[in-house]
């Protein structure tokens, strides 16, 4: 069995779409839009899916892959709404150099957890046995300080 060498991906600057070369395009499925439209419009398409159905839409095949993958700009709307419940971490991780992707990576699980946190839904839970598999995540001192806070003013 030969193994197949794998390809480094080349991330690609926000604003400019991932495209394949013509002499590619012709051998790409005549289902595959990212082939057969042009950048901007498959951009257009991607850009309506919500975060699941992006990675979703990423494992699909390699063109849509790296139209997704390697495009910062399809991850910014998605890391500002994150950014709702973890701004502090949001702003550090884009100050520190973050693309938007790995910003919404890094933050993703975290903001649904401390989003349940700070909404009270913990707040009546008696021994660890109560709480659910996913509650706990790594948070810094500064994140567990402002759901104390929360759970003192309720």
């Amino acid at each position: 069995m030969q193994k197949t060498p794998k390809r480094n991906k080349q991330p690609l600057p926000c604003g400019e779409p991932a495209s394949l070369p013509p002499d590619k395009r012709k051998r790409e499925s005549p289902d595959d839009f990212v082939a057969l439209l042009p950048p901007e419009v498959s951009l257009q398409i991607f850009s309506e899916l919500d975060i699941c159905s992006l990675c979703n839409a990423a494992m699909t095949c390699r063109s849509w892959n790296q139209a997704i993958d390697n495009n910062d700009c399809l991850w910014k709307n998605h890391c500002l709404t994150v950014r709702a419940v973890c701004q502090r971490e949001i702003d550090c991780d884009r100050g520190n150099g973050y693309s938007w992707k790995i910003t919404l990576l890094r933050n993703y699980w975290k903001s649904k957890v401390k989003q349940e946190w700070l909404s009270g839904k913990y707040s009546n839970i008696h021994s660890q046995n109560n709480l659910p598999e996913k509650s706990m995540y790594p948070m810094d001192v500064d994140t567990w300080g402002e759901i104390l806070e929360a759970e003192l003013e309720r």
